[in-house]
C-alpha cells in the first residue's frame, strides 16, 4: 500500500512538473531552495518567538509540510522513474521508525541537511511528520488533493489569468477540502475522481481534456 501511494504521488508530481515545463528535469531547478524557504514559513506557523505567546497553527503547519513534500518529490524524481524512486523511498522509510521529538530542532536539522546536500532528506521529513502527528495516509490525501487542484488550475487558465479562484463566493481550496472528505482516498482512481468532482463544481468554462 505504501509503495503504491508513493508511486502514485511521484507520478502525479512528474505530470504537474511536465505540465508547467516539458523539460523540467533538464532545467535543474533549485528545488532545495524552495524547501528552505518553505521551512522558514513552516517555522513561523509553528511559532518560535520567545518574547510573545504563540500557539502552533497546526493546520497551516501541515499545509506547509505538504508543500515541502511537492518539492521533495521533484528532487527525488531527478534520480529516476516514479517506479524506481518509489522503491528507494520505501526502503528508506521502512528502515526508519521516528518517534516524536523537538519539532523546531528537527526542522533546523532537516533544513541544514537540505542546504548542505541540495537533496531531499526523506528521513528528516518523516521525523517532522512524527513530531506533528501527521500520518502517511493523511499526507497522501492532502498531497493528492493539492496536486489535483494545481493541475486543475493549470488546465483552466491559471497561466493566462482566466482561471476563477472564487467559486460561488468560496475559494477553490474550500471546495477541495469538502470534496476530498467525500471520496475514498484508498480508491485506485482517487485522483481522477477528485479532478472530476472539482470539474463538476467549477463555475467557469471547463475544457474537454479527454
Amino acid at each position: 500500500m505504501l509503495q503504491t501511494q508513493l508511486q502514485t504521488m511521484l507520478a502525479l508530481q512528474d505530470e504537474i512538473n511536465t505540465l508547467v515545463n516539458e523539460n523540467w528535469r533538464a532545467q535543474n531547478f533549485p528545488w532545495y531552495r524552495a524547501i528552505w524557504v518553505e521551512s522558514a514559513e513552516l517555522l513561523d506557523h509553528f511559532g518560535w518567538k520567545w518574547w510573545k505567546k504563540q500557539q502552533p497553527e497546526m493546520e497551516q503547519v501541515k499545509l506547509e509540510l505538504v508543500d515541502i513534500w511537492h518539492f521533495g518529490l521533484s528532487l527525488e524524481l531527478q534520480q529516476g522513474t516514479p517506479e524506481q524512486v518509489a522503491e528507494k523511498m520505501l526502503r528508506q522509510l521502512s528502515a526508519d521508525s521516528a518517534a516524536a521529538g523537538d519539532f523546531r530542532e528537527n526542522l533546523e536539522a532537516f533544513t541544514l541537511k537540505t542546504l548542505a546536500s541540495k537533496q531531499f532528506d526523506l528521513v528528516g521529513f518523516a521525523q517532522l511528520m512524527a513530531d506533528v502527528e501527521l500520518p502517511f495516509e493523511e499526507l497522501y490525501r492532502r498531497y493528492v488533493g493539492k496536486n489535483v487542484l494545481n493541475r486543475f488550475r493549470q488546465d483552466h487558465g491559471y497561466k493566462d489569468g482566466s482561471y476563477q479562484k472564487l467559486w460561488n463566493g468560496r475559494e477553490d481550496n474550500e471546495h477541495l477540502a469538502e470534496v476530498v472528505q467525500s471520496l475514498d482516498a484508498a480508491a485506485e482512481n482517487f485522483s481522477n475522481r477528485l479532478y472530476e468532482a472539482l470539474k463538476d463544481r467549477y463555475p467557469g468554462p471547463v475544457k474537454n481534456l479527454a
